[in-house]
């Protein structure tokens, strides 16, 4: 996403307008992709309000920083637990190759 100055200049582009703590902006979005853009610019503005409520934080760039952590911080979370995925399923399919290979040496050994 990028500002509304190359939404004009790259037609691929379309201007999208968001509202994010009572402020508006309009992002250059790539076509079809809108309403993904308006789903998370929700989803960073339910944050944002949520941390603004609590009262510990005061400011709307303190609000936005804390908020991109938080976001940065599940997102690594989520990329984290996928490793751990595909880990696990790397071994499984290495026992899986073991437990195949010695049920056949037993079957030949029959």
């Amino acid at each position: 996403m990028s500002d509304e100055k190359e939404a004009t200049q790259n037609s691929s582009l379309t201007p999208v307008a968001i509202r994010i703590l009572g402020k508006d902006y309009t992002i250059a979005c790539p076509s079809g992709a809108q309403r993904s853009l308006i789903s998370s610019a929700k989803e960073v503005d339910d944050k944002m309000r949520e941390i603004r409520k609590s009262g510990k934080i005061i400011g709307s760039e303190r609000i936005a920083v804390i908020t991109a952590l938080n976001l940065a911080h599940e997102l690594n979370f989520a990329n984290e637990q996928s490793s751990l995925d595909d880990e696990i399923i790397q071994r499984i399919n290495k026992l899986q190759k073991k437990i195949t290979s010695t049920l056949n040496r037993i079957n030949s050994k029959s």
